[in-house]
């Protein structure tokens, strides 16, 4: 991982400058380096990763579609309260959705199997390159194929309109989540659906992203282990 994945800017590539210098300012956000109510200057940013303001007002674009940030007229951009919170409530919405986008794909047997094992085997080859990256855009083409096997528009829509590859890179930011952790539970989900055990295949749907709300208790109530500890 580079200085500026870790919160501490220095020179950035030119090939993807926007992004990285987002995936830089979603780190220092969610590790408080920024904090709540901070105001992020365009000019000065620029400075401290040597760019011009283009590729920082790009992505501080997309960190207010992802409601991290905020500008307001004539005051500038500013660090949102509560962006953990934000986190936490997409993840709770996105539960909903994709356990309701895998329900109607296997009643209706639209899913797409042979490509949900290439995202899979995409995961693993990522996890063992120890591409975060590739591993990111593997996974939100996978559960993105299923969304689009339930064949409902507006179900679709509002998935999309999460911000889900946005979403995904954020948590896997701020989170260190294992990328070979992240094949197994994708590889495990498939394995439920090719079975065609409906429930089990909801039930694991929702606990997966409830376990990236990380809540104090699960979808079932239960208190979480962390959080009684």
């Amino acid at each position: 991982m580079t200085e500026e994945m870790t919160g501490e800017p220095s020179m950035l590539p030119r090939l993807t400058l926007s992004r990285q210098i987002r995936d830089s300012l979603v780190s220092r956000i969610v590790s408080g380096q920024f904090r709540p109510g901070e105001r992020l200057v365009e000019t000065r940013l620029a400075a401290t990763y040597g760019t011009s303001q283009a590729p920082v007002r790009e992505a501080l674009r997309e960190l207010e579609v992802m409601r991290l940030v905020e500008t307001q007229p004539r005051r500038g951009t500013f660090v949102r309260p509560f962006v953990h919170e934000t986190l936490r409530e997409s993840y709770v919405v996105r539960a909903a959705l994709e356990e309701t986008a895998i329900r109607l794909a296997i009643l209706a047997g639209t899913v797409p199997l042979e490509a949900l094992g290439s995202d899979v085997a995409a995961m693993r080859a990522a996890a063992a390159e120890g591409d975060g990256e590739a591993s990111m855009r593997a996974s939100v083409s996978f559960h993105r194929r299923i969304v689009e096997a339930a064949r409902n528009e507006l179900l679709r829509l509002s998935w999309e309109g999460l911000q889900i590859e946005a979403r995904t890179s954020v948590t896997m930011l701020a989170t260190g989540v294992d990328l070979h952790d992240i094949a197994r539970d994708h590889a495990e989900l498939l394995a439920v659906i090719e079975r065609g055990d409906l429930e089990t295949a909801c039930k694991h749907a929702r606990d997966h992203q409830w376990h990236y709300a990380d809540l104090p208790h699960d979808a079932h109530g239960r208190i979480r282990d962390t959080a009684a500890g």
